[in-house]
């Protein structure tokens, strides 16, 4: 029975092996170092997509907030000319007031 363990063990550890070697074999061949490349040039494509996308997002991102700052700016100045047309129309309403007594 031990020797049947044994048998088995060593089967499969010269199978890993002869697989092992086979796949080395495979994984450097010139298919393989083609399909490699393949795959890389893909990889840098994605990554110029990639990169295109994230500077037009940014790019947007830039526009919105600076037209955001731009429509505070105008808002705080109308904000600011009410105010002092409120303060000019008080104080000649004051001054009406004043002549009339």
């Amino acid at each position: 029975m031990r020797d049947l363990i044994d048998a088995k063990k060593l089967g499969i550890f010269a199978g890993g092996l002869l697989f092992g070697t086979a796949g080395l074999k495979i994984l450097s061949s010139k298919d393989a170092k083609k399909l490699y490349t393949n795959c890389a040039a893909a990889v840098l494509r994605a990554k110029d997509c990639v990169m295109k996308t994230a500077t037009t997002v940014q790019e947007n991102a830039e526009d919105i907030l600076s037209e955001a700052k731009q429509i505070n700016e105008d808002r705080a100045a109308e904000e600011a000319e009410a105010v002092v047309g409120d303060e000019a129309a008080a104080e000649s309403d004051f001054q009406e007031v004043s002549d009339a007594e």
